[in-house]
């Protein structure tokens, strides 16, 4: 390896891209984890967590004139299995 001081310059923009996508990932997992109903950590305490979803919130990261009606039959067969 060469350590002259040209060599290690070459590295800081290598160094700063991979930083700022690891900061990125980190932060968008925890945003994830904290703010999103979908993703579940302890699925001991609520076995069916998909019922706890609220289906008027949208769920993805960016939402484009999403419009939720419940569907009837799906909704009779909700009231029927419990």
């Amino acid at each position: 390896f060469n350590s002259s001081p040209f060599y290690v310059f070459q590295l800081i923009p290598l160094v700063g891209v991979l930083s700022f996508a690891a900061v990125g990932a980190v932060s968008f997992s925890v945003y994830s984890l904290f703010s999103k109903s979908d993703v579940i950590i302890n699925k001991t305490g609520n076995p069916e967590p998909w019922e706890t979803v609220d289906p008027t919130k949208p769920q993805k990261l960016l939402t484009i004139h999403q419009k939720w009606k419940p569907i009837e039959e799906l909704e009779n067969v909700r009231k029927l299995t419990k």
